[in-house]
């Protein structure tokens, strides 16, 4: 499959072929094709995003519509540690926002972002069914509970340390 980049190039992306062959030619495929293009890129890249409109027949705008409309899909690379602070009501009521604030000026970066690094990135998510360990977040899926500035300056500094 052939994709154009961003400065216009053409190249071969065997990820995107292997992933497009598993489904047939049908609009209702869309979900599937941008789950497993998510679960294999960290995120939905813009030439995977052209692919899946050249294969499928569906307009750029119809697909970047449906990546934006569910927060499980993104547009932009993670960084290695991602780092998630529950904003659910149960960690809100107990401090996940100074948590939040703390991690974006230690990191200098925003709600969305990834340091320059590629090293970290940040998210805010709602409820991770981990209620009663508010305020909670997260990195890469491990859960840190009865969260603190503290607790995330050294778990920071833990990941910082790691090669």
């Amino acid at each position: 499959m052939c994709c154009e980049c961003n400065n216009g190039e053409n190249y071969q992306d065997t990820k995107m072929e292997q992933i497009l062959s598993k489904y047939e030619k049908d609009k209702s495929n869309l979900i599937q094709i941008l789950n497993e293009v998510q679960e294999g890129y960290g995120y939905i890249p813009k030439h995977a995003q052209l692919a899946i409109s050249e294969y499928l027949g569906i307009p750029m705008a119809e697909i970047y519509g449906v990546i934006t409309f569910y927060s499980r899909f993104t547009l932009e690379a993670k960084g290695k540690y991602n780092i998630a602070v529950c904003l659910g009501t149960a960690c809100y009521v107990k401090g996940s926002e100074k948590i939040l604030d703390k991690l974006k000026e230690k990191l200098g970066i925003d709600v969305g972002e990834t340091t320059p690094d590629g090293k970290f990135s940040i998210e805010a998510t709602r409820c991770i069914g981990a209620c009663g360990l508010a305020p909670v977040f997260t990195v890469n899926g491990e859960v840190y509970g009865n969260a603190t500035p503290e607790l995330l300056d050294k778990v920071i500094e833990e990941y910082k340390s790691k090669k």
